[in-house]
């Protein structure tokens, strides 16, 4: 039986190696520095929101350990999409829906390819990324000599902010029906920077919103939304369920209860003047007790975890909306069953 007693943890993991790791038969130094609710969802009352929850509880107390060979989860580099795969799923849905009433799978630390265990916490591409359905991008960005490298922590992830702009604008070429929400985090130093940088980058560019009201569907497809966080304000308002420090993992169990809270925090809050965010991530790296279990190795246990509880409350059949969820090693089961709370 899954045991709640604890609070602890919750969203961004991963922290940076401290010695040159290999991934991919590439050497990868971390010294970067030294080398340079649609109008169609029903909007739920309290009391239905609490009776979901409470159901929802009973059943995740009983419903014993995850399997960790689970289809929920994935670490192959390979994207293999089942044949007649939509790829473009956005184009079901109804064009006056505001963004912050849909439910979007989206990655953590998108790019986080490279540096190892410790930091490595996504096996696919961004183009395959995006091709699987994710439509929530987190990128972490530093500006160095007039150029937005592509970080986590200290470890370059061998790819610029104009390389993932490039990438984003040829999907959405190519599925003009989809909208893409984009959190550029200032990471390292000069933080300010990132956002100067960017708006020189998409200076009268139509293709990006930039602005702080919640759009309908309709008014971003083939756009990029950008969402707000710390020193990064061009976009749309963001809302996060999670609280400093929920990121780190001591017990897996601890990490089931703390992402079921989030989730229904997220439950009741969507559909605002806000996107709201839920990290299902996190790592035990930095923590002594939890200091083997890495993003994958947490990924493993809480995605076939989120996978059963999500198909739990579709199988229950109530409208519900979480926003954004983010995830680490997500598979395209686990991808295609957030989509469906759309349907």
């Amino acid at each position: 039986m899954i045991n709640y007693q604890t609070t602890y943890l919750a969203y961004t993991p991963c922290v940076f190696c401290l010695k040159p790791v290999k991934s991919n038969s590439k050497h990868i130094s971390p010294c970067f520095l030294s080398q340079h609710g649609s109008p169609r969802r029903a909007k739920m009352k309290k009391t239905n929101v609490d009776q979901v929850l409470c159901v929802s509880l009973l059943i995740l107390m009983s419903s014993g350990k995850v399997d960790s060979h689970s289809p929920a989860f994935n670490d192959k580099a390979q994207l293999v999409l089942p044949e007649f795969y939509n790829i473009g799923w956005m184009k079901e849905l109804d064009g006056n829906t505001l963004l912050s009433d849909i439910t979007i799978p989206g990655t953590h630390d998108t790019m986080a390819l490279y540096g190892g265990p410790a930091a490595e916490c996504q096996a696919w591409s961004l183009e395959d990324q995006l091709k699987v359905g994710i439509r929530y991008l987190d990128l972490r960005v530093y500006a160095f000599e007039n150029t937005l490298y592509l970080m986590h922590g200290i470890i370059y992830q061998h790819s610029k902010f104009t390389m993932a702009l490039d990438t984003l604008k040829a999907f959405l070429s190519e599925f003009p029906s989809e909208t893409v929400l984009v959190r550029v985090k200032p990471d390292l130093f000069d933080k300010s920077k990132v956002q100067e940088s960017v708006e020189k980058l998409i200076e009268g560019d139509s293709s990006v919103w930039v602005k702080s009201t919640i759009p309908r569907l309709d008014e971003v497809r083939g756009k990029i939304v950008f969402v707000q966080v710390d020193s990064f304000l061009l976009g749309v308002p963001l809302l996060e369920t999670d609280t400093k420090g929920d990121y780190k993992v001591i017990h897996i169990s601890d990490k089931e209860k703390e992402t079921f809270q989030h989730l229904n925090q997220a439950m009741k809050e969507c559909g605002g003047n806000s996107i709201i965010l839920t990290y299902s991530s996190g790592t035990g790296i930095g923590t002594l007790e939890g200091m083997f279990l890495t993003p994958k190795r947490v990924a493993e246990k809480i995605d076939p975890w989120l996978y059963d509880y999500l198909h739990m409350l579709l199988a229950e059949g109530s409208p519900v909306c979480f926003g954004i969820i983010a995830m680490d090693f997500p598979s395209v089961d686990l991808i295609q069953t957030v989509i469906k709370f759309n349907q």
